[in-house]
């Protein structure tokens, strides 16, 4: 994080860049613009900007190299996990300038199981169907968390059991778990519950799983857009302060398999 040279000038908040990895998908562009869209309704006293890390414009760095010198920026990253996009490429363009913070995704968040189960009813899913939480997947051991705390609150809401499954990079990948489930509960319907926030590639592979039911993404749901103001807040809070990201050592189970953690501060971008 970059450390702030001067408090803003009164009634001016930090620029939100809501930072979306990006997508050729149509409808998913659209979903995530509609987010924006929310989050000005919801704060129009804050600007708020566009940004991506990979396939659309404008891309992050551009977005930041354009602010007004002086004026600090919140990076809030749409998107549901940590991962090599929230430490590396959006860490990188927060330390880049000063004023400007990085916020924590979007999840870990209670309200993504409720919304996820949401979806589960919508789609005639029953309360005891076994369920599969079908994430994109990273190789950081701390996105795997952000996944299995997720896990828990969805599997809270359930009395059907829940395990993970990934689109790539971490193990067991979807369409394993829907075939472990299955030869665990003699044949007993096994759904899908894409935790993808909007249309996609990955949402696409899932079909592949063969599960009886596949959900619907996150979007459209006006949660995505009261997370990303949530984190917002926070990260004010830090820019405010001159802090960097929580108040002391991470506990969580993942911190040990990790050289960068977002949530204690200790990151590889200078």
């Amino acid at each position: 994080m970059a450390a702030m040279t001067a408090n803003p000038a009164p009634g001016a908040l930090p620029v939100l860049i809501a930072c979306s990895h990006g997508t050729d998908n149509a409808q998913g562009r659209r979903e995530i613009d509609a987010v924006r869209a929310r989050i000005r309704g919801l704060r129009p006293d804050v600007e708020v900007l566009e940004a991506y890390v990979d396939v659309q414009e404008p891309d992050l760095v551009d977005v930041v190299a354009s602010l007004p010198a002086g004026r600090p920026a919140v990076i809030v990253p749409l998107l549901l996990s940590v991962g090599y996009h929230v430490k590396v490429d959006i860490a990188r363009a927060a330390a880049g300038r000063p004023g400007t913070v990085s916020a924590l995704p979007l999840g870990p968040d209670p309200r993504l199981a409720r919304v996820l189960q949401q979806r589960l009813t919508e789609a005639g899913v029953a309360d005891t169907d076994a369920v599969v939480l079908a994430a994109a997947g990273s190789s950081d051991a701390c996105a795997a968390e952000d996944v299995a705390e997720v896990r828990a609150a969805l599997t809270g809401l359930r009395t059907g059991r829940v395990r993970a499954g990934f689109g790539s990079k971490a193990v067991p990948s979807v369409p394993d778990a829907v075939t472990a489930e299955r030869a665990g509960s003699m044949q007993a319907p096994v759904a899908v519950a894409s935790y993808l926030l909007a249309p996609g590639y990955f949402h696409d592979q899932l079909a592949k799983a063969r599960a009886d039911v596949v959900t619907a993404p996150l979007l459209p749901s006006p949660v995505i857009a009261e997370i990303a103001l949530s984190r917002y807040d926070d990260a004010v809070g830090r820019l405010l302060a001159g802090s960097s990201h929580g108040a002391g050592d991470c506990d969580r189970p993942c911190r040990a398999l990790v050289s960068s953690c977002v949530r204690s501060g200790v990151s590889l971008v200078g």
